[in-house]
């Protein structure tokens, strides 16, 4: 006989009587092996199919436990259409959740409608109320240890049910009454149910959605170009909260290396006085856990934190695990670093750029386990320094490994901290890192650059499963970023991008005062900024008349008065006529935001839009107001089609709030 393929024989199951088949859960991530991410205050919707053989009706409840407790709180599943189930609760306590179905065949509710078909053609018989007699008192016997109530009331009805010289007609209007279905179902039969195995969720502050950055050198606040401190930093913090930002973000903040330390515009040759990059963490002074002595102090620090709190502003810090030569981790821990044949250090790269001033950890060192607790330390120590928002540079180039244990482990002990991904890298690398634990992620935003690429990618980050574990970030600009449409396009091109990044993500950004002073000079022949903060201290002029600062300041007012622009998940594009245009909207409620933006930041742009009726809440006959929250314009607009006009020149973008279901002039006069 020839060869025959041998197979294990799969064991028979625990209980083959529990007929339920759970599937197509929403939101899990990968079967439940990653958190989905929601935020404080969510009323959380998870969605199952729930299925068995045959026509019996099935029932089952959705399991939460909130972390730190050991018992399970349940909401009943309500079905919907073609087996969808659906499962509501509030989401109350920060931290690591845990989730599960559990779901059995609704005897009673299968024997119910069949009773209630037979009952309409005049076919109960006295055989189906003694079944139904049968369970509803088993029902009793359930409810006898928990609710003397309702086993009164079930054992009651379940002799009048079986009561064979009782009417028909009355014995089917007892077995078909809502005070009957509410007993039976708060006390079902479980014994054989289909119980998934828990899954998580992360419950994350309400910045981990909602929420605008500025990024600021603390070393460029000095007077002229004299090196800043955390006090005069914090005399920028009004600055900053008058355009209405959330949060200050600080580049790394420690000692900074002077061995292969870079001079301006990143030359190899640094003068005495060239303050060097601030990513080369690490000196004589200090590494990841001390501040740079020109900055001042830890208690400076913790003062400008306070100071900060005091403007209704949370800080970021920027956490860059790599190191400096002079780091003391290099010479104390020569095993965290990889050493090159020669004996030397091989020092980050990434080609074309070169970075002589920077070590990167070597994570597969056999003392790996002390690297992995010492980074997290890090983590630990700005946290008991009042931090708890953290940008993390260039996540990619480390183990996706780590981060699962590092962010579980803050988290753990910290559920308000939260991490911003800076990994501009392949999907799938920066969607990992979302599955892991990071809180928000940078995004190619700044590289789509047609109305067609922004449709494509938003409807990517909006309107598939990623929605349940990346939140995008947007930022127009960064220290290492200057796009080409930023360095020719002129104050229309940073004007369209700014209302692109404010509303089209809920989480944005922006690195100022470059941007707002519209900085748009570029080393030859690259994307990153001449004479680069980087590298040097700036002086910059606040007061320059070519500031975008009330623009700004406008587009944060609108995010915080109009809930709908601080979510993503209603975003919707209405098509346009004009390729030029990108057209948009959000709800809340009562609150629709309308977007219009146009690409061509150098000629008017006008075309017809046609909006999405149910999307905006709108009948296709209304006539409706839009006000221009920008520009401050009112408009009578009258059914879906619709004709919109931009001057780059004056603003390359409208942003409405509509007013609904206006039926009349007077109505339109009564909003003026």
């Amino acid at each position: 006989m020839g060869d025959s393929a041998t197979s294990i024989e799969p064991p028979l199951p625990e209980d083959g009587r529990r007929r339920v088949f759970v599937n197509e859960i929403r939101p899990r991530v990968d079967g439940g092996r990653y958190a989905a991410k929601r935020v404080l205050g969510d009323r959380l919707r998870v969605e199952a199919a729930l299925v068995c053989e045959g026509h019996d009706r099935v029932a089952g409840v959705l399991r939460t436990k909130r972390p730190g407790d050991e018992g399970w709180e349940e909401t009943r599943l309500v079905p919907r259409v073609n087996d969808r189930f659906v499962g509501t609760a509030e989401l109350d306590t920060l931290g690591a959740w845990a989730l599960q179905i559990e779901a059995w065949v609704d005897e009673f509710g299968s024997w119910r409608h069949g009773l209630e078909r037979k009952a309409e053609v005049g076919e109960a018989t006295d055989v189906d109320l003694k079944i139904g007699a049968g369970i509803v008192e088993a029902a009793a016997r359930r409810a006898h240890a928990v609710d003397a109530a309702d086993a009164e009331l079930l054992g009651e009805a379940a002799r009048e049910l079986g009561d064979g010289d009782a009417a028909i007609e009355a014995r089917v209007d007892l077995a078909l009454s809502a005070p009957l279905l509410d007993a039976v179902e708060a006390h079902p039969d479980r014994r054989r149910a289909t119980r998934t195995d828990p899954w998580p969720l992360t419950v994350d502050p309400s910045h981990a959605r909602y929420a605008s950055w500025y990024e600021l050198f603390p070393r460029s606040t000095g007077p002229g170009t004299s090196h800043g401190t955390f006090e005069t930093a914090a005399e920028w913090l009004p600055y900053v909260a008058e355009m209405g930002f959330d949060v200050v973000y600080l580049p790394p903040i420690h000692p900074i290396g002077r061995t292969f330390r870079k001079g301006p515009n990143n030359t190899l040759e640094a003068g005495p006085d060239d303050p060097g990059s601030p990513w080369a963490i690490g000196a004589a002074e200090g590494g990841h856990t001390a501040v740079h002595p020109a900055l001042g102090t830890l208690a400076d620090f913790d003062r400008f934190v306070q100071r900060a709190g005091e403007h209704g502003l949370q800080v970021a810090l920027d956490v860059a695990f790599q190191a400096s030569p002079d780091h003391p981790w290099v010479a104390e821990h020569p095993s965290w670093f990889r050493a090159r044949p020669d004996g030397t250090i091989q020092y980050a790269e990434n080609p074309p750029k070169k970075y002589q001033d920077v070590y990167p950890f070597d994570f597969e060192t056999d003392d790996w386990k002390a690297l992995w607790e010492a980074l997290r330390d890090v983590f630990l120590f700005w946290i008991d320094h009042g931090v708890t928002i953290f940008r993390v540079d260039n996540p990619h180039t480390k183990p996706v490994a780590f981060w699962d244990w590092c962010l579980a482990s803050v988290k753990a002990r910290h559920p308000e901290a939260t991490f911003l991904s800076e990994a501009f890298t392949r999907p799938h690398l920066k969607y990992a890192l979302g599955k892991v634990g990071f809180t928000q992620g940078y995004t190619y935003f700044t590289w789509r650059r047609t109305a067609w690429e922004m449709r494509q990618y938003l409807t990517e980050l909006t309107r598939t499963e990623i929605v349940d574990y990346f939140r995008p970030s947007f930022w127009p600009n960064t220290p290492d970023i200057l796009p080409e449409d930023l360095q020719h396009g002129g104050r229309p091109a940073f004007l369209s991008r700014l209302v692109m990044a404010g509303t089209l993500s809920s989480h944005y950004g922006i690195y100022g005062p470059a941007f707002e002073l519209m900085e748009h000079e570029a080393r030859p022949g690259s994307g990153e900024y001449v004479d680069n903060e980087k590298y040097e201290i700036k002086d910059w002029d606040r007061s320059a008349s070519r500031s975008l600062k009330p623009v700004i300041a406008a587009v944060n007012r609108i995010r915080r008065d109009h809930p709908a622009l601080q979510r993503n998940d209603t975003l919707v594009f209405h098509p346009t006529d004009n390729d030029a245009l990108l057209c948009y909207s959000k709800r809340a409620g009562d609150d629709v935001v309308l977007v219009v933006v146009s690409f061509d930041v150098h000629h008017r742009r006008s075309g017809w839009i046609q909006l999405d009726a149910e999307a905006l809440g709108i009948d296709e006959g209304d006539t409706y107001q839009v006000h221009d929250l920008l520009g401050g314009g009112r408009y009578l607009w009258s059914g879906t089609r619709n004709y919109v006009e931009l001057d780059p020149h004056a603003m390359p973008a409208q942003v409405f709030a509509l007013r609904r279901r206006l039926r009349t002039e007077r109505d339109f006069d009564y909003f003026m």
